[in-house]
């Protein structure tokens, strides 16, 4: 957990007060979306970010989940790519743990290890919000 508050801290030593401020609004909002995917879905970045609000953000998405301040509360693992693949650099453990996760949530995969598309969320299924 201390690794986690230091990488979080240093993410946001660089930016100013105000950019810090619009930052942290952003993540917020990303943590939120996340926390409304349903037991046994995924969504994809670009989707979490079209639900924040800010549809060309999606790689902002991932550095919010990177820092994430609360991984039980806020599942990170459920966020994966457009087309079903796993982050190599999921923050927890890497794609085999986010794959572990996912796996006991009962999300199914291809023979290509992609998630299955029956098991991806819409933006009209999640929390969304204006930008």
């Amino acid at each position: 957990m201390r690794i986690m508050k230091e990488k979080q801290r240093d993410a946001f030593d660089e930016f100013s007060s105000s950019e810090k401020s619009k930052k942290l609004g952003f993540y917020q909002k990303v943590y939120s979306v996340v926390e409304s995917i349903p037991y046994g879905f995924v969504a994809s970045y670009k989707t979490v970010a079209t639900a924040c609000g800010r549809p060309n953000c999606a790689r902002q998405v991932g550095w919010a989940l990177h820092v994430n301040p609360n991984p039980i509360k806020t599942p990170c693992h459920r966020v994966v790519f457009a087309d079903g693949r796993l982050t190599e650099s999921f923050a927890f453990g890497g794609a085999e743990a986010q794959r572990g996760l996912l796996l006991s949530e009962g999300v199914l995969f291809d023979a290509e290890g992609r998630v299955s598309r029956d098991r991806f969320c819409s933006v009209a299924d999640l929390k969304t919000f204006e930008r």
